[in-house]
């Protein structure tokens, strides 16, 4: 079998990428939503891989993995990476999760970012409303994450939160980062306390939190909270765009609380991480199959976290209908240091109409069953998809 095209299409402003090969079998994959401009970089990597065995998926790998970079440039190898164990999953008529070693559970949790809701800010009571939300959420997620401080609009939204010059049109998604006043900690502090007393026990609640702090507010946050049992607090140091990793910074934090700090989904290849889990500089780490290379190389991360005690739960924020389909392949096989993945909440509903694979979202008591369909399981329908191609994207399906 040979590759013979690579195409990538924007689709509601998600890159959807699609490898043919000569014997008339398609693999999919798609990058996460809010990068566009990734399209002319998957297809500067089309002459590196058309002509190759896509079944030989680590061989046809190595010919482009040194393209890839520190998300969002890690973006266009994984998902290549992702099409090609679609190829040989549909090859072989076995789900993905076979190829990789077979499923060790039947059904993979998954947890819900809760984005802002229209006409919410971030006082006390947005955040007990954000937790109501939750729980009423018809897919019965029983776990939550909830964005604030440096990785939401609190920096903007509350008076002098921090030390820093507020940035209302910045370059780059989270931009700001410094010292916090003893009011912003005091507000930031309230807000979760009432979001997770709002959840109750019955529900896991974790916190998106940068990156921006500087290690003492970090470690000062951490600690403040530990009666709440978080799951997490996330990328308080590093994370989000930010191309390097400073484990030595986080050890200046992870080991001083009980509160669990987790980091990762930026990070591009198993290397990468090798730092970060051989010094336990936290204690869950978050790699996204789209960014981080592939889900090959996001089991590997697992397995090798595993043997350093550290917890597994994968990033997906924004990676479409096909990123969910390969967290769920993927985490089926993981070791018991998976928690849960982040469920790609943003994307329309109408990608369930121009797919087959699922029949609506599958979330059913904040779990999933993992499917036996071969591949990723899910598949695009041309004559429905075709309407939401842009006029330069006409041929995709061609």
């Amino acid at each position: 079998m040979k590759i013979t095209d690579l195409k990538c299409a924007v689709i509601a402003s998600s890159p959807v990428l699609r490898i043919t090969t000569d014997e008339g079998i398609t693999g999919w994959s798609q990058i996460e939503t809010p990068k566009p401009y990734l399209q002319p970089i998957v297809l500067q990597l089309k002459d590196w891989i058309v002509g190759q065995n896509p079944l030989h998926v680590e061989r046809v790998m190595r010919r482009i993995r040194v393209r890839g970079g520190f998300k969002p440039f890690g973006s266009a190898v994984s998902a290549i990476e992702i099409a090609l164990w679609d190829i040989a999953g549909k090859a072989a008529g076995l789900p993905i999760h076979r190829l990789l070693g077979g499923k060790v559970r039947d059904q993979v949790r998954t947890y819900r970012t809760l984005y802002h809701e229209p006409g919410t800010k971030h006082t006390v009571a947005d955040y007990v409303r954000w937790a109501e939300i939750a729980k009423s959420l018809p897919e019965k997620f029983t776990m939550f994450k909830l964005p604030t401080s440096f990785h939401s609009s609190m920096v903007r939204d509350v008076p002098d939160f921090f030390y820093g010059e507020v940035q209302h049109d910045a370059p780059y998604p989270y931009p700001h980062r410094g010292a916090m006043t003893e009011n912003g900690m005091k507000h930031l502090i309230e807000c979760v306390t009432a979001a997770k007393e709002a959840l109750g026990s019955s529900y896991g609640m974790a916190v998106d939190a940068g990156p921006g702090y500087l290690p003492n507010d970090a470690l000062r946050f951490a600690k403040a909270v530990e009666h709440l049992n978080l799951m997490w607090i996330e990328d308080m140091i590093t994370g989000d765009y930010v191309p390097f990793v400073n484990p030595d910074v986080y050890r200046e934090v992870t080991p001083h609380t009980t509160t669990p700090i987790h980091t990762g989904e930026q990070i591009y290849l198993r290397q990468n991480y090798k730092p970060l889990i051989e010094s336990k500089a936290v204690k869950v780490i978050g790699p996204d199959p789209c960014d981080v290379g592939g889900i090959a190389e996001l089991k590997w991360i697992a397995e090798y976290a595993d043997l350093h005690g550290i917890s597994m739960a994968p990033h997906g924020t924004a990676n479409g209908i096909f990123g969910l389909a390969s967290l769920i392949q993927v985490c089926a096989t993981l070791p018991d240091n998976y928690i849960a993945f982040e469920y790609p909440a943003r994307f329309e509903p109408f990608w369930y109409d121009i797919t087959e694979g699922f029949d609506g979202v599958p979330v059913r008591n904040g779990m999933i069953d993992v499917p036996d369909r071969p591949g990723l399981g899910v598949n695009l329908i041309p004559e429905k998809a075709k309407k939401y191609l842009s006029e330069g994207d006409a041929g995709f399906f061609d």
